[in-house]
């Protein structure tokens, strides 16, 4: 019996081995809650870190948006329909601003956004833009608010003539334009403002509305300096494209009238008279030294 108490007894050396099991499961379970604790502090910090992240990104979007429209594209809104057909009011069209950083110089036909000379907006009274407006319109993700644009054709350049007669087609450089592509229908080539002929100055641009009865273009502001040319300084860019609304979706690419043979027929006559000049130069130095020679020979 004794035996048989002491083998009542060994039950208790089973235990240590039971409460082992328990405490492993007890650390069992300490661990996970620790895991469950860790995972909830870590999505925690996560989510405290995104609203910490949050005013940074918005702030690079904002300087990436603001760099895009100072260097690279700007949206301009068509205030009027001196444009039309080509642009409606109301469009809203993106503006190449980045090639006249690389010295790219206005080219005859294209669609060009300028600022005003001075005197061409005078009387134009511009509607206040709100807060948001202004806002919008300064990072680039609206058309300018504030500052005094235009946007014309450019129809001649720095050294070429331009010239337009009543009844007569528009010409540059003698070369007459074809402009039905662009014109408005019903629309004569000048017949509301004759003009010229105008010698357009280096550094210049003479520029026109495809909607000529409704344009108050280069032709009405010739008593200003400049004979109603603009400076290619004032220039901000190049419109290649109309953006909005989607339906007016469309390239502004330049009419081919301007890349018929001879519109530079000034330039290419100059070159070859430079050319002969140069030729010639040696010539005559080269004769006008046998003729001294020959004198002081004699």
């Amino acid at each position: 019996m004794a035996v048989g108490a002491r083998s009542g007894h060994d039950e208790p050396e089973d235990r240590p081995e039971r409460a082992g099991a328990q405490g492993e499961a007890s650390v069992g379970r300490t661990e996970s809650d620790g895991d469950s604790a860790d995972n909830g502090g870590n999505a925690q910090k996560k989510q405290r870190s995104f609203w910490k992240e949050l005013p940074l990104l918005i702030g690079i979007a904002l300087i990436l948006a603001l760099l895009i429209k100072t260097f690279l594209v700007q949206a301009f809104s068509i205030p009027s329909d001196s444009m039309q057909n080509t642009l409606q009011r109301g469009d809203r069209v993106l503006v190449d601003k980045l090639t006249p950083w690389f010295g790219a110089e206005p080219k005859r036909g294209e669609v060009v956004v300028f600022h005003d000379p001075g005197g061409w907006l005078e009387d134009t009274v511009a509607p206040e833009p709100n807060v948001a407006q202004k806002f919008l319109s300064f990072i680039g993700l609206m058309p300018s608010a504030e500052e005094k644009d235009l946007i014309k054709r450019v129809i001649a350049v720095g050294g070429d003539t331009v010239e337009c007669k009543k009844n007569g087609p528009v010409t540059v450089n003698g070369k007459a334009l074809d402009e039905k592509s662009f014109i408005f229908p019903g629309d004569t080539p000048c017949n509301d403002e004759p003009f010229g002929p105008i010698n357009v100055p280096d550094g210049r641009i003479w520029v026109m509305g495809d909607h000529r009865s409704n344009s108050l273009d280069s032709r009405y502001h010739q008593e200003l300096p400049g004979q109603g040319t603009v400076s290619t300084d004032e220039v901000v860019g190049r419109a290649v494209v109309v953006a909005w609304p989607v339906n007016r979706w469309a390239t502004l690419p330049v009419p081919s009238t301007f890349d018929q043979p001879g519109l530079n027929a000034a330039a290419a006559i100059a070159v070859p008279g430079a050319l002969g000049v140069a030729g010639a130069l040696p010539l005559v130095l080269w004769r006008r030294r046998r003729l001294t020679h020959g004198h002081t020979a004699g």
